[in-house]
């Protein structure tokens, strides 16, 4: 089995990885100079949506498959005609545009904060009558890591506001003052067979996925996050992994966003789980029933950003392992993960602060799974 993977970053990385062990070959196309995933398979290096490129990677692989939100729709769909593509293209513009997501989410019954269209500074007045204020100003397409949005919290912003962002279509959304995040991550094959994760709590700092706990020890939560990841996947007629984000409110869930991809929220699966998303996603897209995804025992993600310090390399437990990407330090760069792995969650959290703590001078602050 040959896979064609769009995109060669940390999450083709893992992807070639869990491919090599499970005898599977990668292609990857990437315009990177030294893209991680280039130790795990051959790199095509030209642009993503190259039709030359794309050509190659339909004629030589048996299916095809992405690491990132960004790529071009069309471009999958001048190959779908040729080789299987998953997730498939339909989904991932539904994801590439935050209107389109909202409206899914309404259309699946999936609870989510209060939103309106933004296409003039008229708007903008309105949704803050409407909504209330802070309300959080996004771009509707090619935002990530905290990208492409701004918290009004006082009318007076509306005017610079609407001079930064308003030459794109916006939405504008309520603020939602949340107990904590997390993250349910399922696979679905072509067959319809669905696994899915424990929930995971997150923490972000400036928009980038900061640390991560599971599993969420809220049985009730759980059955809902399920419920909703269930019919996203059947009304997406989805095959691969998904993950969707949500807010904690009391004991309320509302859906963030979704991502239609292996997600960096799922990194501790890799050690944490019975079947790592990396693996069962592949399974998923070449035809195959994914695996067990059951806990190892209660695991938590470190992520490494900017830059990664020689202490991170220094730890001799087998409770911690460290995920290097090869990239090259620069701020704000994702550039590896640790993940520690205990028999308990007081464990793990004391663990993981106590890596966090040695590693970034920082603590992954969010307190015990819920």
């Amino acid at each position: 089995m040959r896979i064609g993977i769009i995109g060669a970053g940390q999450l083709g990385q893992m992807l070639g990885t869990a491919a090599q062990d499970l005898g599977f070959e990668c292609r990857f196309i990437d315009p990177s100079d030294s893209p991680p995933a280039g130790s795990t398979g051959t790199v095509i290096r030209k642009a993503f949506d190259d039709p030359d490129a794309l050509a190659q990677l339909a004629a030589d692989c048996d299916v095809v498959t992405y690491e990132f939100e960004n790529v071009p729709v069309e471009a999958l769909h001048a190959i779908a005609d040729v080789v299987p593509v998953y997730p498939p293209p339909s989904a991932l513009a539904i994801a590439q545009d935050r209107l389109h997501e909202k409206r899914l989410f309404d259309e699946l019954d999936i609870p989510l904060p209060g939103y309106r269209v933004i296409d003039s500074r008229q708007d903008m007045q309105a949704a803050a009558a409407d909504l209330g204020l802070p309300m959080v100003i996004k771009t509707r397409r090619f935002g990530y890591d905290g990208k492409g949005q701004v918290v009004i919290r006082d009318l007076q912003q509306i005017d610079a506001v609407w001079d930064q962002l308003g030459k794109q279509p916006l939405v504008a959304e309520a603020w939602v003052a949340f107990d904590y995040e997390v993250s349910i991550i399922g696979v679905r094959n072509a067959q319809g067979a669905v696994a899915i994760w424990p929930l995971t709590q997150n923490k972000h700092v400036d928009g980038i996925l900061h640390s991560s706990r599971s599993p969420v020890e809220n049985h009730g939560l759980f059955e809902r996050a399920s419920a909703y990841m269930n019919r996203m996947l059947s009304h997406l007629d989805y095959v691969g992994v998904l993950a969707l984000e949500l807010f904690v409110c009391n004991d309320a869930l509302l859906a963030n966003e979704f991502a239609p991809r292996v997600h960096n929220s799922g990194h501790w699966t890799i050690e944490g789980a019975d079947t790592s998303q990396f693996t069962n996603h592949l399974l998923a897209i070449s035809g195959q029933s994914p695996t067990s995804t059951a806990c190892s025992g209660h695991a938590g993600m470190l992520n490494l950003v900017g830059e990664i310090p020689a202490a991170a390399r220094q730890f001799e437990d087998e409770r911690i392992s460290l995920h290097d990407y090869d990239k090259t330090p620069r701020p704000g760069r994702k550039l590896g993960h640790i993940t520690v792995l205990a028999a308990s969650a007081a464990e793990r959290d004391d663990l993981l602060q106590t890596v966090a703590e040695i590693v970034t001078g920082s603590t992954p602050a969010g307190g015990h799974s819920a």
